[in-house]
């Protein structure tokens, strides 16, 4: 499983196309094998009943799920994901890819449940998080719709991109990466993984992959 993972997602980077209306985002597809999406859409995970009144994730820090050093001890796939976006090899070619230096971050993977009634406010996630990726996971008919929404700033709605499992989009925070989710129907649950690496000024600890290891890359 471990080589079919680090495999799969290093020919996924090589074939990520890159669109630069309204910042430059990266679409990802056939992230990761189809056994590893089947286990994490397996997790028996209840999130509890989300507020979502003001459109911020925050407001549910308590009900949230992390890839911590729990999960990935009781969970192999959530182990085998975090040590593969860990690996000094593969912290290279995101750097590459991407055209950032993640060094000295901290990897950060967090898995969603998202309900009717879910929404984002526009912002940025600017600041402590260096890189932001979004895996979709999801497999219902209509999960096609429930796409991240792309916005020119904080109030311009420009686009919601494809849902699809499996598939995804990068991103590197700046003033100009405004995203969120706008207000739509959803009818199951639209669950995704979103992975960040971030500075060590990241206050919350106990949602690192590894809290005490810092990422580097491996170079010739």
């Amino acid at each position: 499983m471990e080589f079919d993972l680090t495999e799969n997602f290093a020919t996924c980077l090589a074939r990520s196309e890159r669109d630069d209306d309204p910042f430059p985002i990266w679409n990802l597809s056939n992230i990761f094998p189809v056994e590893i999406v089947d286990d994490l859409l397996s997790l028996d995970i209840q999130s509890g009943d989300m507020d979502y009144r003001i459109g911020r994730r925050e407001i549910n820090n308590d009900k949230r799920n992390y890839f911590d050093t729990a999960r990935q001890a009781e969970v192999p796939a959530c182990g085998a994901i975090a040590k593969m976006l860990q690996d000094p090899q593969m912290i290279a070619r995101i750097e590459d890819t991407f055209g950032i230096d993640l060094e000295g971050t901290y990897l950060r993977i967090e898995l969603t449940r998202d309900s009717e009634g879910f929404w984002l406010e526009p912002h940025t996630d600017i600041g402590v998080k260096k890189f932001t990726m979004q895996i979709y996971l999801s497999r219902e008919a209509e999960a096609a719709g429930w796409g991240s929404s792309i916005y020119r700033d904080n109030q311009t709605f420009v686009r919601n991109v494809p849902y699809k499992s499996n598939c995804g989009i990068v991103f590197i925070p700046s003033p100009s990466s405004w995203h969120g989710f706008e207000p739509r129907e959803i009818h199951g649950v639209r669950r995704s993984l979103i992975v960040n690496y971030v500075t060590d000024k990241w206050r919350a600890r106990h949602e690192l992959a590894f809290p005490q290891e810092p990422v580097k890359a491996a170079r010739d």
